[in-house]
């Protein structure tokens, strides 16, 4: 993505609001990214829209201008952000638009995500079991790797509470009461290890953001920030990801490792290289578990690092600064665009009570969801 930068952003808060439309949240969050990149609607060539719950999210250009442009509806589960970001930057780097732009916005009931575990291929009594609950995957999964790698409950605690402690930062977050880590500790338990307070939850809101030709980013923006790669990458034969029916005996990495490796190469940059990283926290213990997949840390490292502040907004690596998932809770539409606004915001050093300290020259976002798909993200100044 070398001939492609990010010029605006926008964000409408997350949360929950009542009778108010995806669409409309959508259209607020478009609005302040073309008003963050000092152009209009009419500017705009080429966009892509990605939401569950809204069937058709292209029909937002009905809230914007009937200004007759190429969009496209874009879905492919928790990665739908990185899926649109992708194909924005494409259409530039293709010569097929020299401003696009990739937006996100869901509103989803409460409750966790479910569904027919036919519809994806899945027997019956995967979900008769309790399998297809995806509290239940993260609870075993973590529970697995706290054995295997001597991680323990109280590093858990630690990973809710900083993401907790970084939305009470963060005007837009949904979850913005700070908690210590014995008020997560006692909470009631969802699926063991993990308790309430130590996953996130699905919510409404919207995020968008504005790219243009690298060469033309500075007539918009005196700080663009670069595309410097995006990569996608599904699961394969022996992985042991969400909504499989079965643990393989030779298993294989996470499409996480292989999406990491790839954009790393495609940046020519590695993991210490990164100055602040948004990582993908369904629940606490799947942040843990994505710093080794990332290359961040070794697996079992994370226990020493945490404990010393290593993913703190003061600490080496700033993970999750606005709150993640934890704090924020997951539109899947708007979510991966919200992790880009903020890493948008700590490289222009902008991030106001968040700002990490510096440097900030590499931005880092990852996303992971089902069933098996792994995306990655960078950015640069």
């Amino acid at each position: 993505m070398s001939n492609v930068s990010i010029v605006g952003v926008g964000l409408h808060p997350f949360g929950r609001f009542g009778d108010k439309q995806a669409l409309d949240m959508g259209a607020e969050a478009v609005r302040a990214a073309l008003a963050d990149a000092g152009i209009g609607w009419e500017d705009v060539q080429r966009g892509f829209a990605g939401s569950l719950e809204v069937s058709n999210p292209d029909a937002i250009v009905g809230k914007l201008g009937l200004t007759g442009i190429p969009f496209f509806g874009v879905f492919n589960g928790c990665a739908t952000a990185n899926t649109s970001l992708s194909m924005a930057a494409e259409a530039i780097e293709h010569g097929e638009a020299d401003i696009a732009i990739a937006v996100g916005f869901d509103k989803h009931p409460k409750g966790a995500f479910a569904a027919d575990p036919s519809v994806l291929g899945l027997p019956s009594w995967y979900g008769e079991t309790g399998l297809f609950m995806t509290t239940h995957f993260f609870g075993m999964k973590i529970n697995r790797y706290m054995s295997m790698h001597g991680i323990s409950t109280q590093t858990l605690a630690k990973v809710a509470a900083k993401n907790f402690a970084n939305g009470a930062r963060n005007p837009k977050a949904w979850r913005r009461t700070a908690m210590t880590e014995a008020q997560i500790l006692a909470a009631q338990y969802v699926n063991y290890p993990l308790t309430q307070y130590m996953y996130c939850a699905p919510d409404e809101g919207a995020a968008a953001v504005v790219l243009a030709r690298r060469d033309l980013a500075r007539r918009f923006t005196s700080t663009p920030i670069h595309l410097a790669a995006t990569s996608l990458r599904t699961r394969r034969f022996g992985a042991f990801e969400m909504q499989s029916p079965s643990l393989p005996a030779n298993s294989v990495p996470s499409p996480t490792v292989d999406a990491s490796r790839e954009a790393f190469e495609k940046a020519g940059i590695g993991p210490g290289d990164v100055d602040v990283a948004q990582l993908q926290d369904t629940d606490a213990g799947s942040e843990i578990i994505h710093l080794a997949e990332n290359g961040f840390c070794a697996d079992g490292e994370q226990e020493k690092l945490i404990a010393d502040g290593y993913t703190e907004i003061t600490g080496k690596l700033p993970v999750n600064t606005d709150g993640g998932l934890m704090a924020n809770g997951e539109p899947i539409g708007a979510s991966g665009l919200r992790q880009i606004h903020e890493l948008v915001l700590q490289l222009r050093g902008t991030a106001g009570d968040r700002q990490i300290a510096g440097p900030h020259q590499v931005g880092y976002a990852h996303l992971y969801g089902s069933p098996g798909t792994g995306a990655v993200t960078i950015l640069t100044t």
